[in-house]
């Protein structure tokens, strides 16, 4: 496998990591005690940047992979990197107003979509080529 699928791996993950951390500081900033997570708005907008990376995480990794297996390496990582940059602008338009998620909400969701239905496709060509 191409280190830039395990590169662009590893920095998704520590994005999200980023954001978690930001969570931890955001909570501090604003004085919200633990387990509340439903306070001030500008905590709430880090929250849903954390929670939904993670949710997003679970698609996108598996299909990344799947997709740099049977697809391309590079063509991977590059939807992978524009992927992380959706993260970004998502989370950077988030943090001003939930009004502000939607661009990068759809970069990320558009590099997902390419991942998963190219994966299908890759796996697809693979098993008819396994039956001739």
């Amino acid at each position: 496998m191409s280190p830039w699928v395990s590169l662009v791996s590893i920095v998704s993950l520590i994005l999200f990591l980023f954001f978690t951390i930001n969570v931890s500081r955001t909570r501090s900033k604003f004085g919200v005690k633990l387990p509340d997570i439903c306070t001030a708005p500008e905590f709430e907008r880090v929250v849903r940047v954390q929670q939904n990376t993670l949710e997003q995480l679970a698609i996108f990794l598996p299909a990344l992979w799947i997709f740099g297996t049977f697809v391309n390496p590079n063509a991977a990582a590059i939807i992978g990197a524009i992927w992380i940059v959706g993260r970004i602008v998502y989370a950077w338009g988030y943090y001003q107003s939930a009004d502000k998620r939607g661009l990068g909400f759809a970069i990320n969701s558009l590099a997902t979509m390419i991942l998963l239905l190219g994966s299908l496709v890759g796996i697809g060509m693979q098993l008819m080529k396994s039956l001739n």
